[in-house]
């Protein structure tokens, strides 16, 4: 075979299974879309091994009638109602998750014990009871295990009993050796097969499931607190950050535009405008730590120490000033945010147990937050101490002290824009795309 025959097949097979596989999914789902999701995966499980159950059933079947059809017929007669069962399993969904799952099961206790009456000991049916055993597991979950345990211990005496009740002198069929050892390896792949299948398939939706989870955890945390608590679920998360930069972002003119709006286009503007946050959040590398409403809390320097904390969360208030530009002239309407922001010491933390939070407090938030609600709609309002870390880099209009609730009389600053020379670390710093998560 050339390599280009070689390149048509492997292309023709990809096209074949790519067409195939939606089917082979939708069989895999038949019946369980209204069940949870945990449900729904061992129903899936089962729904893979009774088609698999189905397909050996219905080739033993083939074979006997191929091989002698007056001999073989209670055995034939037997696997196609085994097949049949088999099929009939994910239908039964719509009465409850038991019922497809124990009519399987029972038929199979039966049918593997009678088969075995029929052709002896030495045809290896019996010892398909040895994949019945390994089902249940990943079929029932460990929520049911005296049932599994019972299902388990039934195929164990089953399994026994027919070798030492159907030795081939005592069989029903008297099967020639040939066909004896073809049953034989028939049975043994079939045990291998249903086992293999099972356990791949319920190792296959298991991984898809972490990967989700794990998914949905890295997006309500920060990938390294995310890390953490993977790697100790119970533990306490809480860190001291010397230097961080909060900002706080408020947006004005909301209430008139959400009367205008109504209630459903109003949440689609919101989340459009706050998923375009969350970008810039990702773009600048920083932290975004929750919304409430119309407002915005973002911060840097956690839960990695940051250097350029200042400058990297200045730079993503004013692509915010410039967003919620583009978001006014679509709707039409007069919107701008205020924005304040604060620099100094913070401490993070994971708080909840069922939905968790990362969270930042400390004076220095609480300073971002009456910064905020004392700045000028379009304006980033500052501390001092933020101030301190942007001169020389961007230009600072004083805006005069302030008696501030909590902090008594407070230097504040707005911010102006880029301070010449100083321009070019600016957009070095807001051209850094590598984002804080993959």
């Amino acid at each position: 075979m050339t390599a280009r025959t070689r390149a048509e097949t492997w292309s023709w097979s990809a096209r074949a299974l790519a067409d195939v596989r939606p089917w082979l999914r939708r069989m895999a789902n038949f019946g369980t879309e209204r069940y949870p999701p945990a449900v729904a995966r061992r129903l899936k499980i089962l729904n893979v091994v009774c088609y698999l159950i189905a397909f050996f059933t219905a080739a033993y079947a083939v074979q006997h009638i191929f091989v002698d059809r007056s001999t073989w017929a209670p055995v034939i007669l037997i696997n196609l109602a085994l097949a049949a069962i088999a099929l009939l399993v994910p239908f039964l969904h719509r009465f409850n998750e038991l019922a497809g799952g124990l009519t399987i099961a029972g038929a199979e206790l039966v049918a593997l014990f009678v088969l075995t009456a029929y052709v002896g000991h030495s045809s290896g049916i019996h010892i398909q009871y040895v994949a019945y055993a390994a089902t249940p597991f990943v079929v029932l979950g460990l929520g049911r295990i005296w049932l599994i345990a019972a299902l388990v211990i039934i195929a164990l005496v089953l399994h026994t009993a027919a070798w030492f009740l159907f030795a081939d002198a005592h069989a029903l069929i008297k099967a020639s050796a040939f066909d004896l050892n073809s049953l034989y390896v028939t049975a043994a792949v079939t045990t291998f097969g249903v086992i293999a299948a099972t356990v791949y398939y319920a190792f296959h939706l298991a991984e898809r499931a972490e990967a989700e989870t794990d998914a949905l955890l890295h997006n309500v945390l920060p990938d390294s607190i995310a890390d953490r608590l993977k790697a100790d679920p119970g533990a306490t998360i809480a860190d001291t950050f010397e230097e961080a930069s909060v900002l706080f972002a408020d947006l004005k003119g909301f209430v008139p535009l959400a009367k205008t709006l109504g209630a459903a286009a109003t949440v689609e503007f919101l989340n459009k405008l706050m998923t375009e946050f969350d970008q810039l959040a990702e773009r600048h590398r920083v932290e975004k730590i929750k919304t409430i409403g119309d407002a915005y809390m973002v911060a840097c320097g956690v839960p990695k120490p940051d250097p350029d904390h200042a400058l990297r969360l200045t730079h993503m208030g004013l692509d915010m000033l410039a967003a919620i530009e583009v978001a006014s002239a679509e709707a039409g309407m007069p919107l701008s945010i205020r924005i304040g922001m604060a620099s100094g010491p913070v401490m993070a933390g994971v708080i909840g147990a069922k939905r968790l939070t990362y969270d930042v407090w400390g004076d220095t938030v609480n300073l971002a937050a009456r910064l905020e609600n004392r700045g000028e709609p379009g304006r980033i309002h500052v501390s001092d101490h933020t101030r301190k870390l942007l001169e020389g880099t961007y230009v600072l209009e004083r805006r005069g002290p302030l008696d501030l609730k909590g902090f008594g009389v407070e230097q504040t600053w707005y911010l102006v824009g880029p301070h010449g020379s100083a321009a070019t670390r600016v957009a070095a710093c807001a051209t850094d795309l590598t984002p804080s998560r993959p």
